[in-house]
């Protein structure tokens, strides 16, 4: 194992390698999203999908760390550090909330909107609009965003983002080290509680499972780049989107679960971080790597609204499986297109437009 050289460090690297990995995991958890509405985990080829939101989380840890070390932090100042995260983030968390509305007030397989007053309607929206968990949606399983459930794990973005500008950044080595494992004490407790399951965070009901999930792979991920840790090999982005896959793709036994997804969280995604970060790019998958990772929180932001109308079809027409397939396919793919179609014509404008007028305040 090398360390990363503090001069590369200097001039600003960028992974690429991490990029792509990271545009991966969102559309391994794109496909679990369709196919938990239809199969029950037993039976659900890719039933540990939701972990890609805790390689997520590892990843923020770590690229936080590596774009906001502490003299940049010191310099830039809180203010400037909170603004241009949320620049960052919050153009498509107000997007994803809009196409959530829209998909619930004309979505052709269901009559739920009729069965909310306008007053709750206009709440549950605000409320997804500026991150406020509200779960108020008994027919969403009170999912904590009923209208983008994937916003649950932006709440705890921020919130890591909140804790690292505070104090998170000035921690020694040693200091984040005891945290990280007492984080992962807290992550194993989370999954014993929950009978031996990581996949929780989204509902009122499971809400602070969602604190043990980042709080254990955000710290992981600054560990990494704080202690330089990096394997240098020849493995290409194919062996590891492979690897990557396997996470998702193991089987799912109510035996091992207890097992299984904390080794994963714990040991394995950390891995494939430093792996990611020395394995070697060729020229010919730098350009998909790079596509990858900015298509990725699109992709992840608006990808939901489709899944409620789909769970809703699903429920009145049972289709068969052939059907099936070619549906999910066909809407896997659209929906990558669409997130294109969102960063091209609105994130990337609306991110640029911010962040000039903030230059010129």
């Amino acid at each position: 194992m090398a360390k990363i050289d503090t001069e590369i460090l200097k001039t600003k690297q960028h992974f690429e390698m991490l990029d792509g990995l990271r545009g991966v995991a969102a559309l391994a958890i794109v496909i679990f999203h369709f196919m938990e509405i239809v199969y029950l985990p037993n039976k659900n080829f890719i039933a540990h999908g939701f972990l890609a939101v805790d390689f997520f989380f590892c990843l923020s840890g770590f690229v936080i760390a590596y774009a906001y070390h502490q003299d940049r932090i010191e310099k830039m100042g809180l203010a400037a550090f909170f603004k241009t995260r949320l620049i960052r983030l919050h153009p498509l968390v107000i997007f994803g909330s809009v196409l959530g509305l829209l998909a619930f007030l004309y979505d052709p397989f269901s009559s739920h909107p009729e069965t909310y007053e306008a007053g709750k309607l206009i709440l549950i929206f605000l409320s997804s609009v500026f991150l406020i968990p509200f779960p108020g949606m008994p027919d969403r399983y009170f999912n904590l965003f009923g209208l983008n459930a994937p916003a649950w794990s932006l709440f705890w973005e921020y919130v890591a983002n909140i804790l690292y500008a505070l104090f998170l950044y000035k921690l020694s080595r040693r200091s984040l080290f005891l945290l990280t494992v007492f984080a992962a004490a807290g992550l194993c407790f989370a999954s014993s509680r929950a009978g031996g399951s990581l996949l929780g965070g989204w509902s009122g009901e499971t809400f602070w499972d969602g604190f043990a999930r980042i709080s254990y792979s955000f710290l992981a991920g600054m560990l990494i780049f704080r202690s330089n840790w990096i394997i240098k090999s020849n493995i290409g982005f194919l062996g590891l989107s492979v690897l990557l896959l396997l996470a998702f793709l193991m089987p799912f036994t109510e035996e091992w679960n207890w097992l299984t997804q904390p080794f994963v969280v714990l040991f394995y995604f950390p891995l494939l971080i430093v792996l990611g970060a020395g394995a070697k790019l060729t020229e010919g998958f730098k350009k998909i790597c790079i596509f990858s990772g900015k298509i990725s929180y699109p992709l992840y932001m608006t990808h939901y609204a489709v899944m409620w109308i789909f769970a809703n079809y699903y429920t009145t027409y049972k289709p068969e499986t052939t059907e099936l397939f070619f549906i999910v396919t066909i809407g896997t793919l659209l929906l990558v297109y669409f997130a294109y179609l969102t960063m091209v014509f609105y994130d990337i404008p609306i991110r640029k437009y911010l962040t000039d007028r903030r230059k010129k305040v």
